[in-house]
């Protein structure tokens, strides 16, 4: 028997007030610059502090408040700021662990993003007894089946799997109060738009929404005002998004053929114990690796035309050595 949809009424934006909007950090936002000062569970706390966590980053400082009030969110995140943390805290503190349903919903562009994301909610929540699950593609639909089954507080995954779950009634949606897209504007690249679309329009009017993205274009603007009432804009400056210890620079080579020589070059220069090269094709990042091994590098590499089981273990071998994918 099919699930019927539930159409949620959102304020709506004329088409063509959005063109207008200038996406600033809304002034209601206050800077909390410590994990004691957030009002988190004490269980919660641990967990943070456990998992490494000594201070917030910018846009922890921002953000998490925010969401934790119950606001729909716009940040503005790019990796490695702590966008990660940032949702999962804010989402272990809104759970009620007793009561073993799905409540929040994590949709991200990849299987190895869900993964990671399920992994830091499992590690923040150690203290927590939370349950979660990842539900991606290429994996076994009936673990799927069985685990949503067990009841999952957080379903962190990809938009194709997850709506499949829901179309199956795996996956029940009535107790989800908070979802949550991350890296909305890769999600968009990669064509997942009707599939976040059709996701939305199972979850409960009154869901909150928090859209994490690196870049602001057209069409998450359009997202934004269709899924969101009131969002608060949350958008670190440009200069406080650089990491701090990480120094950037760049070779310019004139030649393709010299690349590979230049490479080896810095590797003979710097002191690298671990890498990840991206390259723009899968065919390079093929070449490459045989290339590197060649120079007797330990090389692994991953691209999107693998198996999954191959790239989960790739992704376990590239504690030991460099790494290759596509951008």
């Amino acid at each position: 028997m099919a699930v019927a949809p539930v159409v949620s009424k959102r304020r709506l934006l004329k088409e063509e007030d959005m063109t207008k909007i200038e996406f600033e950090t809304s002034e209601e936002v206050d800077v909390t610059p410590t994990f004691d000062t957030m009002g988190l569970r004490e269980d919660l706390l641990r967990g943070v502090y456990a998992y490494g966590f000594e201070k917030p980053s910018a846009i922890q400082q921002r953000a998490i408040k925010q969401i934790i009030k119950g606001r729909d969110v716009i940040a503005q995140s790019q990796s490695g700021t702590g966008k990660t943390a940032t949702f999962c805290v804010s989402v272990l503190q809104c759970l009620d662990i007793q009561v073993r349903e799905t409540q929040a919903l994590i949709l991200a562009p990849t299987r190895e993003l869900a993964g990671q994301i399920q992994k830091v909610l499992l590690a923040l929540g150690d203290y927590m007894n939370v349950q979660c699950h990842a539900c991606i593609g290429g994996t076994n639909v009936g673990e799927d089946i069985r685990k949503l089954d067990y009841g999952q507080h957080v379903v962190a995954g990809t938009p194709g799997r997850v709506f499949d779950m829901i179309r199956r009634r795996s996956l029940r949606t009535r107790a989800i109060k908070m979802l949550v897209l991350d890296e909305a504007d890769e999600m968009l690249n990669k064509g997942f738009k009707e599939q976040i679309y059709d996701v939305y329009r199972y979850l409960p009017p009154a869901t909150q929404v928090c859209l994490i993205s690196a870049t602001l274009p057209h069409e998450i603007l359009e997202m934004t005002n269709k899924f969101m009432t009131d969002p608060i804009r949350i958008l670190v400056k440009r200069d406080e998004l650089t990491l701090e210890g990480i120094k950037q620079f760049f070779v310019a080579v004139e030649r393709e053929e010299w690349k590979f020589d230049t490479l080896c070059d810095l590797y003979d220069t710097l002191t690298i114990t671990q890498a990840v090269i991206f390259c723009n094709t899968k065919r390079k990042v093929d070449w490459l690796t045989e290339k590197m091994r060649e120079a007797n590098f330990t090389v692994s590499s991953m691209h999107g035309d693998m198996p999954q089981k191959e790239r989960e273990s790739i992704m376990k071998e590239f504690r030991s050595g460099v790494w290759l994918s596509t951008l």
